[in-house]
């Protein structure tokens, strides 16, 4: 086996522990009942990863911060009535949606999400996908952007912070 192939071997098998290991202590919390908002900073998915030596080079959620430190906005929406949009952030740093902002925001009207931004700081924000082998139903070909709107789900049996999208044709983001 070339040198390469051995490196190559070694890292994926990093990645898979990293991987197994965190699912198990997701998976311990979950049966232990502890929630995601008693999370200690700095155990979250890009967290981990960066500390297995695996950084995240892109990191886009909807729902919540995949970083421990993450305090900025997570995506933006833009209202049908007006065109005016609003970029919707954490509560807290490492913390969910603030759909609170996002309700108000989008009141009596519908709204899309146009940006989810990349939260590791490389700039690798997910806009509305163009044109490409196959036009998308969208005017001048682009594919549809994903509805904004959606019902709160229960967090432990508490009313969720986190935003829900329904479920619509897959958006094509790039």
């Amino acid at each position: 086996m070339s040198v390469l192939a051995k490196i190559r071997v070694r890292r994926r098998l990093r990645s898979l522990a990293l991987a197994f290991g965190a699912t198990a202590a997701l998976v311990a919390g979950v049966l232990a009942g502890t929630s995601p908002a008693s999370q200690a900073a700095g155990s979250l998915p890009c967290d981990i990863y960066q500390s297995g030596g695996t950084p995240c080079v892109a990191a886009h959620s909807t729902t919540r911060a995949l970083y421990g430190s993450y305090n900025g906005s997570l995506y933006q929406v833009r209202r049908a009535s007006d065109n005016a949009t609003q970029n919707i952030g954490v509560l807290s740093a490492g913390g969910y949606a603030n759909a609170a902002a996002q309700d108000s925001f989008c009141s009596g009207t519908s709204c899309v999400i146009t940006v989810i931004y990349d939260q590791s700081g490389r700039g690798n924000n997910l806009t509305q996908a163009p044109p490409g082998g196959f036009n998308g139903p969208a005017s001048g070909g682009y594919d549809n952007l994903a509805s904004a709107l959606g019902q709160r789900p229960l967090d432990h049996g508490r009313p969720g912070e986190r935003p829900v999208l329904r479920r619509q044709p897959a958006p094509q983001l790039r």
